[in-house]
């Protein structure tokens, strides 16, 4: 699967933007963390800045990843990139994990939130696997499937500012968005990857 030309550069734009955005943690001024978890965040900056680091860096250089002439003019770089990411992913996986406990929103928020960590260490731990294996094919498909979860940092900020124009109730709002924030992203991305050659025989009956 190729993305187009338009739908990376929008997928690149937002990403990037969504990074210089989170960029205003490492200030290391309490006055920017969001004031229903201002508290909770300067009890583990730890946990907050490792994740927001990895975080960043993933999300940063995760659509160079997509360039179909950065593969196939520079593949050395193509492998660099994605050993920046994955590294990413996992130093901002584990931070997930640890604040995702103390996550604002209650019980369902928080399993959401460290469904969203585990299933972003699953499928880059996967996309590494096949490609050290040598099966380029699920490597691209595994890590589609990541980057829809990295993408949820941008999808998350989408959502809270739609709900916040929308006056909703922001406890609801920030339960709902746990979930909402990578669920649709990884199906997505599981429908854009699936068997093609199964689908065609299942629509022929062949």
């Amino acid at each position: 699967m190729r993305i187009t030309r338009a739908g990376w550069a929008v997928m690149t734009v937002l990403a990037t933007l969504i990074a210089v955005i989170s960029a205003k943690y490492f200030s290391f001024d309490p006055a920017g963390f969001f004031e229903q978890q201002r508290a909770t965040y300067l009890s583990h900056e730890v946990p907050l800045y490792i994740h927001i680091f990895g975080a960043i860096t993933a999300l940063a250089v995760g659509p160079w990843q997509f360039s179909a002439r950065l593969r196939e003019r520079r593949p050395r770089l193509h492998r660099r990139i994605g050993v920046v990411y994955l590294l990413g992913c996992l130093v901002g996986g584990v931070g997930a994990l640890l604040l995702a406990p103390v996550a604002y929103g209650g019980a369902v928020a928080r399993l959401g939130f460290v469904g969203l960590a585990v299933a972003w260490l699953v499928t880059g731990n996967a996309g590494l696997r096949a490609i050290l294996d040598g099966r380029v094919a699920d490597h691209r498909h595994w890590m589609i499937r990541s980057f829809a979860l990295t993408f949820a940092a941008v999808t998350l900020r989408l959502m809270l500012v739609a709900a916040t124009a929308a006056h909703l109730d922001f406890r609801t709002s920030c339960t709902a968005i746990a979930w909402l924030c990578w669920v649709p992203n990884l199906l997505l991305a599981c429908w854009f990857t699936r068997p093609r050659r199964a689908v065609a025989e299942v629509v022929t009956g062949q």
